[in-house]
């Protein structure tokens, strides 16, 4: 059996919680962010994360067992339309809680809870020796590239040098050419002052 939470309940009773969870949670799909409190925030984090897992696999059952919590169901289908799917991939990890200081009020710390919505960058390696590995392919491949165009490049740095000889008298009669139709121009003197 779990263990419950120390402390006051949010609401009081157990069922106002479950109550004011189930909300938080529903406008959290609905919107995509919501700002509350610290404590409802990190409270509302597990509930939103489980959901967010069963609507990655959209069956029947997941439907069924989200709506026992969600009641709402236009904002399930957008929990299985949009939101699971874009989560795919992504192992935990779907809630963001951001403080953003205190309530001017009651001087409560006050959070903002958003759903991630980033895409999932790539994975590191499980082991030391899975690192290991693809250092030294990746050390090996970059060897390997300078071994097999050294050959090139030699071809292209003649090929280059060819090329620029061959432009450079065209270059010096257009730069004269040019230089001809512009008058030169004085620099104006400052006063001293």
């Amino acid at each position: 059996m779990p263990k419950p939470t120390k402390g006051p309940r949010l609401g009081g009773s157990p069922a106002h919680e479950r109550i004011i969870l189930r909300n938080l949670a529903s406008q959290l799909f609905e919107h995509g962010h919501i700002v509350t409190t610290v404590t409802k925030a990190k409270r509302v984090r597990p509930l939103a994360e489980k959901l967010i897992n069963r609507a990655k696999t959209d069956t029947l059952a997941n439907r069924r067992l989200v709506n026992r919590t969600i009641t709402d169901r236009g904002i399930v289908h957008i929990l299985f339309t949009e939101i699971g799917p874009l989560m795919e991939g992504r192992n935990g990890g779907y809630t963001r809680i951001t403080r953003i200081g205190n309530r001017k009020g009651d001087n409560a710390p006050m959070a903002v809870i958003e759903i991630v919505t980033e895409k999932l960058t790539s994975k590191a390696p499980n082991s030391a020796a899975d690192a290991k590995a693809q250092i030294n392919a990746a050390t090996e491949a970059k060897d390997a590239e300078p071994e097999a165009n050294e050959g090139d490049a030699a071809i292209e740095d003649n090929t280059l040098a060819e090329n620029a000889a061959a432009e450079a008298p065209v270059a010096d009669e257009q730069d004269a050419a040019e230089a001809d139709e512009k008058p030169e121009e004085k620099p104006e003197e400052k006063p001293e002052a």
